[in-house]
């Protein structure tokens, strides 16, 4: 029985067709890439708000375009997506037994690296934000947004558990040798994964030398072909030599090692700065403690922001918060969870 069982999730050194372990690492490395990133940019951004908060507030796209980059790189010279490349594997059009891809599975395998990631993202995002708007009661309860709201609220678990189901049933049948791809995005681009053989790795080293000794090479166009095939190089090497690193953070800073984060790196909360440098943005504080620093009126619910301390309106506070992620005082990265309601003893 564990021989059967053994055959089921191992492959041949033989055999082109990569086990599930194989696949199941590859996809974990790129998941655990972005997190990484995030945290490291949410540093630099507590630490120099006014340098490195658009890196925040734009994390996203500017993260889409560096792995449009990566990918692409990868796919026009190896096949394969940058985790797939890292782990020996390459991509192969369905009815192909090898060659480079090209046409529609080479754009589809890029858009589906790259996009639907993104969009992803936006769309958790876009639904905590709704959670948050619920929870805080923004909206009338009567009014149609709200309705249209709760009913997003209501079907986003069933849509991601079918999402999610999706992606198991294709793991379990390429588990059980009943399906060429183990993921709904490789059979939607039209390929499956092989692992590379020697006469691949010949090949891209073939296609590189031509590259760059190519006529073609010095005109307008190949320069600047080549320069981004330096910084899509100098980045992806860059990725591969901090790969692992990144996987450390990003099981560092992940909500099921956060007891254990706390427990090890517990520190004394550091005292209020006393003086601080105000920003083009940054408003002046008014000189009575009870006015709101953006409405310069008597605050009205008073909310504390717990990344800078600095109180002022719900509702002013919110709304900012919610267009710029940051407080408008010091500028410190800050989103809706980090709004405090204070409440008088004689409230």
């Amino acid at each position: 029985m564990a021989e059967h069982g053994a055959h089921i999730t191992t492959a041949s050194p033989g055999d082109e067709r990569p086990s599930i372990f194989e696949v199941v690492a590859q996809e974990s490395l790129m998941a655990a890439v972005r997190p990484a990133l995030h945290h490291v940019v949410k540093v630099l951004a507590e630490s120099n708000p006014a340098r490195f908060g658009p890196l925040w507030r734009w994390f996203d796209e500017l993260y889409t375009l560096f792995d449009l980059l990566l990918q692409q790189h990868y796919l026009s010279q190896a096949s394969a997506s940058f985790s797939e490349n890292f782990y020996g594997l390459k991509r192969v059009s369905m009815g192909k037994s090898s060659g480079r891809l090209q046409g529609k599975e080479y754009w589809r395998s890029l858009a589906l690296l790259v996009f639907v990631p993104y969009l992803r993202v936006k769309l958790e995002k876009f639904v905590n934000r709704l959670g948050e708007e619920e929870d805080y009661s923004i909206q009338n309860p009567t009014s149609f947004s709200k309705r249209c709201y709760k009913a997003v609220l209501a079907s986003y678990p069933f849509v991601k558990l079918s999402w999610e189901g999706c992606f198991l049933f294709y793991q379990l049948r390429y588990i059980l040798w009943s399906a060429s791809h183990h993921s709904p995005m490789l059979h939607l681009a039209g390929v499956r994964l092989a692992r590379l053989t020697l006469e691949d790795i010949q090949a891209m080293d073939v296609t590189s030398e031509n590259t760059t000794s190519t006529p073609s090479a010095l005109s307008m166009g190949g320069i600047l072909k080549k320069a981004l095939g330096g910084v899509s190089m100098t980045l992806s090497s860059s990725l591969s030599l901090g790969v692992f690193f990144l996987q450390f953070l990003e099981w560092w800073y992940s909500t099921e090692n956060q007891e254990t984060v706390k427990s090890l790196s517990s520190l004394p909360a550091p005292s209020a700065p006393i003086h601080f440098e105000l920003e083009a943005y940054s408003p002046l504080l008014p000189k009575l403690k009870t006015v709101c620093p953006l409405c310069r009126k008597v605050r009205v619910n008073d909310t504390a922001l717990g990344t800078s301390g600095y109180v002022f309106c719900y509702r002013c506070a919110y709304y900012y918060v919610k267009n710029h992620q940051r407080c408008p005082v010091s500028g410190y990265p800050t989103e809706l969870q980090h709004l405090i309601r204070l409440y008088a003893p004689d409230a």
